[in-house]
């Protein structure tokens, strides 16, 4: 590895660093003192960084609470960039979504952010505002990604519908689990069975 690659990588790795230190101070003020009463001073003060700091890894402090999302699009993203010539769509699409519910399982999850999240976001107007914004631009890029890779076979609403249906049932699934607080190994299966559930009723005949 060269000098260059070398500084590359230590700078990511602090990058990365820095980033879960502000997720992790912003969950512990967020579950002290209620979400609506942090502010972004204080989550940089908490992981000990410039507020001008903050801002270079997140726009807004509900942003935190997001840390991860990006991940996973991306990860659904290339699981369709990279399908096989012979795989068909609502295989593609299962294999997409898998790949989120797994890289969930290994952040969100386990870590009780995502429990955090929705507790949070019941009497959090800002929050639900962008819970709801990423999940439309998140199930938007994957319906056009899914669009593109199959042209011949899906036209941009049907593409849209399948996506909104896989992506739709397993947030449901996902949600009313963490509602009545399951455990992380309940939600991750209740996910899996929403995802199975969907993807049963596209392949079945018509």
């Amino acid at each position: 590895m060269t000098g260059s690659a070398q500084s590359v990588g230590l700078r990511e790795r602090k990058k990365r660093r820095t980033r879960q230190a502000l997720v992790d101070a912003a969950v512990g003020l967020f579950e002290e003192k209620g979400y609506e009463h942090v502010t972004v001073a204080e989550i940089a003060e908490a992981a000990e960084v410039s507020t001008r700091t903050f801002f270079l890894h997140f726009q807004a402090k509900e942003d935190v609470l997001f840390a991860n999302a990006d991940v996973r699009i991306d990860l659904a993203l290339r699981a369709v960039a990279e399908r096989s010539a012979e795989e068909r769509f609502p295989d593609v699409l299962v294999r997409a979504m898998e790949q989120m519910i797994g890289n969930s399982w290994d952040s969100d999850l386990t870590s009780g952010l995502a429990a955090l999240r929705v507790r949070l976001s019941a009497s959090a107007p800002a929050l639900q505002a962008r819970m709801l914004q990423r999940y439309v631009a998140a199930q938007t890029e994957l319906a056009q990604a899914l669009h593109r890779a199959y042209l011949e076979e899906l036209d941009p609403v049907t593409a849209a519908a399948l996506v909104g249906a896989m992506v739709g049932a397993v947030s449901a699934a996902t949600l009313a689990s963490l509602q009545r607080g399951d455990q992380p190994e309940d939600v991750r299966d209740a996910m899996r069975q929403a995802m199975e559930l969907v993807a049963g009723c596209e392949g079945r005949p018509r």
